[in-house]
C-alpha cells in the first residue's frame, strides 16, 4: 500500500509560486506579443515578485525565527525554502535583466526608449535640469547620516539613493547621506516624444544643490522591502477599525526582508547601508538596469504607444441581457450564466443599480472583498441606503493591500446608512453574494447574485470569471441564510441547497472527488481553481487516479500535486493557463455527481476551505451547465496558452502538434462576437459543437 503522506509526492507551495512568476516571465519574452504587451508581462511578474517577498518571504523567515522546522506535506523547512528561493531568484535574475534589455532595445525603432541623463541631448537635459528645479527638488529629500543624524526608517517599497560626499573644502572629509525619492513623484520623468528618463539619473546630476558644499564621491540606487503582513490580534480590541488602521501602520514598518541596489553599489556603499538594516546578504540584488519593474507601467500606459499592447476587447451584453428587458423580469423567466470578460460585467453593476432606484425594492444584502477605486456599486449601494431601503454589506477589511480602500467604502457606507459588518472573528469572508428582495404582487420575490470573483467593474476586464444570476427560491433561500449567519451569532453556519467553508465545501470537495473513484474509469473529474495546496484534496486525487478517474486539471498558480507518477498520479493532467486574461474562476465538473458542474469563491487550498468564509454552487439549470462544460472542455483543448505540470515540479509549453492552433482566449472573443451577431439559438449550438470537438481531437 502506498504513503499517499510521502514527502517526495507533493511539490513545496513557494517553489510552485515560483513556477508560476516564471511562467509570467515567458510571457514576457515571448516574440509573438506585442512589444508593450510583453513589457506588461514584465511589470506583473515584478509586481508579483514584491508581493510574494513581502508575504510569503517574510513569512519564511518569521518561521525560521521561531524555530519552526517542518511546514507543508513536502516537509521542506522554513530555512530551505528561503535558500531554494534564493537560490532560484538569484539565477532567474539574469533573464529577467536580458528580456528587459531586449524589450526595451526592440521599442526604440517604434519611438519609445529609456535613457540615463546622460545618454539625452543638451536641450533634453536643460528641460530635465528645469523639471528638476520645478518638480523634484521641492519635495525629494536628502538626509545626512552621522552621529547627530541617525539612520531614517525606510517605508516598505521605499526608493532612492546612497550617496557618498566629500567635503569641497577638505576632501579628506567624507560621509554618507540617503535622498528618499517619495512615491508622489513619478518613477521616470517622460521628454513628451516617447523618451523616458528614469528619475535618479536626473537626482544624480543635482546632488550638490541638495548636499550644498559637498561633492559626490559615489551614488547607488536602493529600493527596500519589508514584511507587510498584517498579524491582527482580534481579541486585543472590540473596535476592529481601530485595530486594522493601526496595523496599517505597522505594516511601514515591517523587518525589512530584501535590498535591491544599482550595479554602481560597490561594497563600500552596501556595507554602510546594511550596517543600519541589517538584511541578509542572499537577501540583497544587484541590478544593472533600473530598479523597480513594477514601475514599468508608467511606460505600458503610454496612450500613444497603445497599438503596441494586444487589441483591445469590448466585452458585449449577450442574450438575455441585450434586449434592454427589466432585469428582475429577466431573472423571473431563466437562470444566466456569464462568463466575464468575454460577456460583459455591466448587467452585474445594473441589477445593483437597478435595484437601488426601484420603488418595490426593499432591501439589497451584499459582499464586498475588492471593489477598487470610484466603484459603482458601492455607490449604488449608498444611494439604495440613502433612499431608504435596508442595505447590509460585508466589507471583508483583511482583502490583502485592500484594506485601507475597503476602509474609505466601510466608513462611507455607514455615514450613508447602511448596516456594514467589518468582518467574521477568525475568518476571511470571501464568498461573492448578493441577495435582492422585492415586492411583487404583494409578497417578497428574492434575486441574487454569485460569482467566482470580487465587485470589481475594473478587474472584471481582465480576469476571467463566472456570475451566476437567478431567482430560484432554493437559492435565495438559502443566500437569506448566508446573510443571517454572517450578521448574527450561528455557530453551525449550514446551508441547505450552497455549500459554505468552512464547514461545508471541503467536505463537499470530498465527497465529489470520492464518488467518482467509485466509478472506476468511468469517473472524470474537470477541475478549474487559481491554486491547489490542501492535503486531503490532493490526496482524494491521487486515490481516484489510482481507481483510474479520469483527472484534469486547470491550476492557474500555485499546484502542489504531481501528476505522472506510475502508480499514483499517472491518471492526473496539470496546466496552467497565461495568456492576454488572468484566469481566475474556480468551477468543477464530476460527471457521475448528480449536479454536475459548481462554482465557487473558493480554491482548493487550506485558507479557503478552513479559515475563510466562501460558497460553493452547484449549477443546476441546464443551459448554465452546459455553459460552464463548454469552457471546460475549451480550456482543456488548449495549446497555445497551456503549460504542462511535470511531475518534478517543471512546466513544459505546450505546442500544437497539427496545424490546430487553440488559443482559447483568443477563440472566446471571436464566438462571442459570433454571438453578439447572432441569434441566441445559433450561437450557443455553433460554441457547445466547437468546444465539443476541440475537447475530444485534444
Amino acid at each position: 500500500m502506498l504513503n499517499l503522506k510521502n514527502p517526495n509526492l507533493y511539490i513545496n507551495r513557494e517553489l510552485s509560486w515560483l513556477q508560476f512568476n516564471t511562467r509570467v516571465l515567458k510571457q514576457a519574452q515571448d516574440r509573438s506579443l506585442p512589444l508593450l504587451e510583453r513589457l506588461k508581462f514584465l511589470a506583473i511578474y515584478g509586481t508579483n515578485l514584491d508581493e510574494f517577498y513581502m508575504i510569503r518571504v517574510a513569512g519564511l523567515k518569521k518561521l525560521f525565527s521561531a524555530g519552526i522546522i517542518v511546514s507543508g506535506a513536502d516537509k521542506l523547512t522554513p530555512l530551505q525554502q528561503l535558500k531554494e528561493i534564493r537560490s532560484y531568484l538569484h539565477q532567474e535574475q539574469q533573464v529577467v535583466e536580458h528580456c528587459r534589455s531586449e524589450i526595451l532595445k526592440e521599442l526604440e525603432p517604434e519611438g519609445m526608449s529609456v535613457k540615463s541623463y546622460d545618454e539625452v541631448n543638451q536641450h533634453q537635459k536643460n528641460y530635465l535640469n528645469k523639471f528638476f528645479n520645478d518638480n523634484i527638488y521641492p519635495v525629494i529629500i536628502p538626509i545626512a547620516i552621522d552621529s547627530t543624524h541617525p539612520f531614517p526608517h525606510l517605508n516598505n517599497l521605499s526608493f532612492g539613493l546612497i550617496v557618498k560626499l566629500s567635503d569641497s573644502d577638505d576632501a579628506s572629509i567624507e560621509r554618507f547621506g540617503i535622498i528618499r525619492v517619495p512615491r508622489v513623484l513619478d518613477r521616470f520623468v517622460e521628454l513628451g516624444n516617447g523618451t523616458y528618463v528614469p528619475i535618479e539619473t536626473i537626482v544624480t546630476q543635482h546632488v550638490d544643490n541638495l548636499f550644498p558644499g559637498y561633492t559626490l564621491l559615489k551614488s547607488a540606487a536602493f529600493r527596500v522591502t519589508r514584511n507587510a503582513d498584517i498579524a491582527i490580534e482580534e481579541e486585543e480590541a472590540d473596535d476592529f477599525m481601530e485595530i486594522l488602521e493601526e496595523g496599517l501602520k505597522l505594516r511601514r514598518k515591517g523587518e525589512m526582508v530584501r535590498l535591491e541596489v544599482g550595479s554602481n553599489a560597490d561594497d563600500e556603499i552596501i556595507n554602510f547601508f546594511n550596517r543600519h538594516t541589517n538584511v541578509y546578504k542572499d537577501d540583497i540584488y544587484k541590478f544593472h538596469t533600473f530598479l523597480n519593474l513594477s514601475s514599468l507601467w508608467q511606460i505600458v500606459g503610454n496612450k500613444d504607444f497603445a497599438h503596441l499592447l494586444a487589441p483591445p476587447f469590448k466585452p458585449k451584453n449577450l442574450p438575455p441581457f441585450d434586449n434592454g428587458e427589466n432585469i428582475f423580469t429577466t431573472l423571473e423567466k431563466q437562470d444566466v450564466l456569464m462568463y466575464h470578460p468575454y460577456e460583459s460585467f455591466e448587467p452585474v453593476v445594473k441589477l445593483i443599480q437597478d435595484a437601488a432606484k426601484d420603488s418595490d425594492v426593499v432591501s439589497i444584502k451584499m459582499t464586498l472583498y475588492r471593489s477598487g477605486t470610484n466603484s459603482p456599486i458601492v455607490k449604488a449601494l449608498m444611494d439604495a441606503s440613502e433612499s431608504g431601503k435596508q442595505v447590509t454589506v460585508m466589507v471583508e477589511l483583511k482583502a490583502r493591500f485592500d484594506e485601507e480602500n475597503n476602509l474609505i467604502w466601510a466608513k462611507a457606507l455607514e455615514k450613508s446608512g447602511a448596516h456594514v459588518i467589518y468582518g467574521i472573528k477568525g475568518f476571511k469572508v470571501h464568498a461573492k453574494a448578493t441577495l435582492i428582495t422585492r415586492r411583487k404582487n404583494g409578497k417578497l420575490k428574492q434575486y441574487a447574485h454569485l460569482g467566482t470573483g470580487n465587485y470589481n467593474p475594473s478587474t472584471a476586464k481582465i480576469y476571467t470569471d463566472m456570475s451566476y444570476m437567478t431567482s430560484k427560491d432554493v437559492i435565495t433561500n438559502d443566500l437569506t441564510r448566508f446573510f443571517h449567519f454572517l450578521t448574527g451569532f450561528s455557530k453551525k453556519g449550514k446551508l441547505n441547497e450552497l455549500y459554505m467553508a468552512p464547514t461545508q465545501i471541503k467536505p463537499k470537495i470530498l465527497s465529489l472527488i470520492q464518488n467518482e473513484a467509485r466509478q472506476g474509469k468511468n469517473g472524470q473529474i474537470i477541475a478549474k481553481v487559481n491554486s491547489l495546496v490542501d492535503e486531503d484534496v490532493i490526496r482524494a486525487l491521487y486515490k481516484a487516479s489510482q481507481a483510474g478517474v479520469k483527472i484534469e486539471l486547470i491550476v492557474r498558480g500555485i499546484c502542489c500535486l504531481k501528476p505522472g507518477i506510475e502508480g499514483v498520479s499517472e491518471n492526473i493532467k496539470v496546466v496552467s493557463i497565461l495568456g492576454k486574461y488572468l484566469e481566475h474562476p474556480r468551477t468543477f465538473y464530476f460527471k457521475n455527481d448528480a449536479s454536475q458542474v459548481y462554482i465557487s469563491s473558493a480554491d482548493w487550498m487550506p485558507r479557503n476551505l478552513v479559515r475563510r468564509i466562501e460558497l460553493l454552487t452547484a449549477i443546476k439549470d441546464n443551459a448554465s451547465k452546459e455553459k460552464i462544460i463548454q469552457i471546460l472542455q475549451l480550456q482543456c483543448a488548449d495549446n497555445m496558452l497551456s503549460h504542462e505540470l511535470q511531475s518534478d515540479g517543471s512546466y513544459i509549453r505546450l505546442k500544437p502538434e497539427s496545424t490546430k492552433h487553440i488559443n482559447n482566449h483568443k477563440l472566446m472573443e471571436d464566438y462571442v462576437n459570433r454571438i453578439a451577431k447572432a441569434t441566441k439559438k445559433e450561437s450557443s449550438s455553433s460554441v457547445a459543437q466547437l468546444a465539443s470537438r476541440l475537447y475530444k481531437e485534444s
